[in-house]
């Protein structure tokens, strides 16, 4: 009788070793799989534009300035702008031509408008896609929450045409840049409620 009741507990308490284990596997667990859900959910809502901030169109720049024009001159060549040359009368001193760029039909397919600036916007060409999570440093919060420095390899994806031009990637060093190999990145994640989420700060 005392080894029955001995085999039914131990039997009890495997379940709930089984059921404690399974338990543990929940969309917040600091596993490797949640920190790349983590970051490539971030990216996927923060893709890789060609300016660093929104700009705003029309636009106009001086043709004798490169720096202004290579960058607008580039994306009017990939077909995503309009170019309109005009001479520009400048008080007591002549005048200088300038460019006025626009967004091309084709181009508005591809803009991405800026929600809080009506008329600036920016032109995007993919986004980070994790391939491997190379080490993960966990860490916690002065509120208590659990962290981890992420450092991961990455490709970016759904990259169009366009970008992947020599003209592109000269014009925009930072085209240039997410296009080289390889590509690793260190990401700060934060545990929530909702579960690990990329802190962009």
């Amino acid at each position: 009788m005392l080894g029955s009741k001995f085999r039914f507990t131990a039997g009890a308490a495997v379940l709930v070793l089984v059921a404690a284990s399974s338990g543990c596997k929940s969309n917040t667990a600091p596993d490797t799989s949640n920190y790349k859900a983590a970051i490539n959910t971030y990216y996927a809502a923060h893709p890789s534009c060609v300016w660093q901030s929104p700009v705003k169109f029309p636009a106009q720049a001086d043709t004798s300035n490169d720096q202004q024009t290579k960058g607008f001159d580039a994306l009017t060549d990939a077909g995503l702008l309009t170019r309109a040359a005009q001479e520009k009368k400048r008080f007591l001193i002549g005048s200088k031509q300038v460019n006025n760029y626009d967004i091309s039909d084709t181009g508005r397919s591809t803009w991405t408008p800026d929600q809080t600036q009506p008329g600036y916007g920016n032109f995007c060409y993919g986004h980070r896609e994790v391939t491997s999570i190379d080490s993960v440093t966990p860490g916690a919060n002065q509120n208590g929450s659990n962290t981890a420095t992420v450092n991961y390899h990455y490709d970016l994806t759904g990259v169009p045409d366009w970008a992947k031009s020599q003209e592109m990637q000269t014009a925009f060093p930072n085209v240039q840049t997410d296009m080289a190999m390889p590509k690793t990145a260190t990401a700060n994640l934060i545990q929530t409620q909702a579960g690990w989420q990329l802190s962009a700060n």
